[in-house]
């Protein structure tokens, strides 16, 4: 059965509100590993001129070109400029863009867990967007130069090695697996279980990002994917059919034996499963006049994972990841968002709650 109430109802709105701005103001002591294959997001900025002579295309005067921390790299700045203390672990190549690519990662993400090697070439995804001197700038085409994809399993063992040596302080793990071989199901179950045996008085959560492989993975603390990445696995096309979302979202949660499920679906905001809970749907905050997706899960997992360090509940952390993808789709090219945008957004909707009911 459908429901829009939190299955851990506080006595109000306002105890909710003042709930969800404690768990933001405590995201600063708490300290988030990110695993996984680190990409580098480029953007080439360029003017339309004319339409070219030898081609139906468009001729661009080029203005500027931007890199930024992509896949792991990306939810690790995310933790990160939310406050939290970001450690990401991971492979770049010895290349320019590798260099450049750790060179524009902000100061809070500390990379002392990424491997540089000679034989790994860095990922790139270009993105080359145009417009007019006062429109909007417009994705035109993307351009991926991938590495040497699966990783070598020789290289994938030595690197669980280190990782697994990064994980005693940890308050929470994200594993970012975008395919590669770097990141994979036997890994996250060795960390789970590294993580078991820590004799800490809050387990830290276990969450994973796994663009391919998700129905693989076991027992993790939760998962984001995105509705498209349900329809995928599982052959189906969900669109307005609530009855075939919930049916979708049972049937990963009984295989993965995840605790809870968060799925993002762009304009119709997000469902949250539970095992023996009602599903809760999380309309979208903000406008559906998205201006860019470009890594907004990033945002969702890396802002549910702090908010599960810090203590929330499932469905506090999912409200508090609707707020910050709310926000980051507004933003255009691999953004993110910070404490005080987050909590400004709690307050300003709590706000309009109460001048609806008032």
């Amino acid at each position: 059965m459908l429901t829009l109430r939190s299955v851990q109802p506080l006595p109000g709105e306002a105890e909710r509100r003042e709930r969800l701005l404690a768990l933001v103001d405590g995201f600063g002591s708490r300290r988030v590993l990110v695993i996984g294959d680190v990409i580098a997001d480029e953007f080439i900025y360029g003017q339309v001129a004319r339409v070219s002579r030898e081609a139906p295309v468009l001729i661009l005067k080029y203005d500027t070109t931007e890199m930024l921390p992509g896949g792991a790299g990306n939810a690790a700045a995310n933790v990160a400029a939310l406050g939290g203390r970001a450690y990401l672990a991971g492979i770049v190549g010895t290349d320019p863009e590798g260099r450049r690519l750790l060179s524009s990662m902000q100061p809070g993400v500390d990379r002392r867990h990424v491997v540089r090697s000679a034989q790994y070439r860095t990922p790139i995804k270009t993105r080359i967007l145009a417009g007019g001197i006062h429109s909007a700038k417009q994705q035109v085409v993307r351009i991926d130069r991938e590495t040497a994809w699966p990783v070598p399993e020789s290289v994938s063992r030595a690197f669980s090695a280190k990782v697994l040596s990064a994980l005693d302080s940890c308050d929470a793990v994200v594993l970012s697996d975008y395919g590669s071989g770097l990141v994979t199901p036997a890994l996250g179950g060795r960390i789970r279980t590294a993580l078991a045996r820590r004799s800490r008085r809050r387990p830290a959560p276990l969450l994973v990002d796994s663009r391919y492989r998700l129905l693989d993975y076991r027992r993790m603390t939760t998962c984001t994917p995105n509705e498209s990445e349900v329809e995928q696995m599982l052959g189906v096309r969900i669109d307005d059919e609530p009855d075939l979302l919930e049916r979708s979202g049972r049937e990963i949660l009984r295989r993965t034996g995840s605790s809870a499920m968060l799925v993002t679906r762009g304009s119709r905001g997000m469902a949250l499963f539970q095992p023996k809970q009602p599903t809760i749907h999380i309309p979208i905050f903000g406008s559906d006049e998205v201006a860019d997706v470009t890594g907004a899960g990033d945002t969702v997992i890396a802002t549910v994972a702090l908010a599960l360090a810090g203590g929330a509940s499932f469905y506090e952390a999912a409200r508090l990841a609707n707020y910050a993808g709310g926000l980051v789709v507004m933003k255009r090219g691999t953004a993110t968002i910070s404490s005080s945008e987050l909590s400004a957004a709690v307050k300003s909707d709590h706000d309009a709650h109460d001048a609806t009911r008032s």
